[in-house]
């Protein structure tokens, strides 16, 4: 099972720009709000995406999706495990925890 990290490690991850953040939503999801920086990769892209979105296998990425009972991040994790990505990590509970403690998202499509 993948590593968790607690919104509170991800928060500063993000702020000091250490950590990759992969929204495992994408689609309208990822449109509507997403955490600071967060790229959207869903489980049917890592495939064929990875590789150019993240070419450093041992750099700190961190998957996430809604809540606790979404598996998308825990989907997106294994796949790019089963890559060789050595520095994977989930925030379980999700963006819907993150809106909740009254922190920033950002909204739209990174060009």
């Amino acid at each position: 099972m993948t590593a968790l990290i607690s919104r509170e490690e991800l928060k500063t991850a993000i702020e000091d720009g250490s950590v990759t953040v992969l929204d495992a939503l994408g689609g309208q999801y990822y449109e509507q709000q997403h955490l600071p920086g967060a790229i959207a990769l869903v489980e049917g892209e890592v495939n064929e995406r990875a590789a150019g979105l993240l070419p450093d296998r041992d750099a700190a990425i961190v998957t996430y999706c809604s809540n606790p009972a979404c598996g998308n991040s825990q989907a997106v994790a294994n796949r790019l495990e089963a890559l060789g990505y050595t520095n994977v990590r989930k925030y379980r509970e999700g963006i819907q925890d993150w809106v909740e403690a009254g922190l920033p998202v950002e909204s739209g499509v990174l060009a």
